[in-house]
């Protein structure tokens, strides 16, 4: 009994420091990911601001835990989700935090029916061009899902 009771308290423990060592830095080992293409939904939160910094703290997690060069993030925006950008435009910490994580590959989409249904001018959206606009934000969801993509609502 005492055998089995030792072998089962170090594979535990074995077990666990493996876990610790994967997880201790927030870049994975090289090939522990495969190559990712992702839709992030940005339909707003209940508490605005905070919820947008963790989202946007989550696209920076995914993007370093993958490297940039192995994810393909889109967040497609509609709704409520547009105040990121309504905020981001007198924000300069958000404004910096969607400039970095542009810069990482992250596209950010806008939908259309949302700007024409709220009658938000697209020019008072900070960094929002033209080619950032889909014509609906829900059926760009289902069509980026349809292509591969994987969909995560935080």
């Amino acid at each position: 009994m005492t055998t089995v009771f030792r072998s089962l308290a170090l594979a535990v423990l074995l077990a666990t420091l493996g876990m610790g060592a994967a997880h201790a830095g927030s870049k994975a080992p090289a090939g522990y990911y495969a190559n990712q293409k992702v839709i992030y939904h940005n339909g707003g939160g209940p508490d605005g601001a905070a919820y947008f910094k963790r989202l946007l703290g989550n696209l920076r997690n995914h993007v370093d835990a993958v490297g940039k060069d192995h994810v393909e993030i889109r967040v497609v925006s509609l709704g409520d989700g547009l105040a990121l950008f309504q905020a981001a435009a007198e924000d300069k910490e958000l404004a910096g935090r969607i400039d970095a994580l542009k810069a990482a590959g992250v596209r950010f989409l806008v939908c259309a029916n949302t700007l024409r249904e709220r009658k938000i001018d697209r020019g008072a959206l900070y960094a929002v061009g033209e080619d950032d606009i889909v014509p609906s934000g829900v059926a760009e969801l289902a069509r980026l899902q349809g292509m591969g993509f994987a969909y995560i609502h935080p």
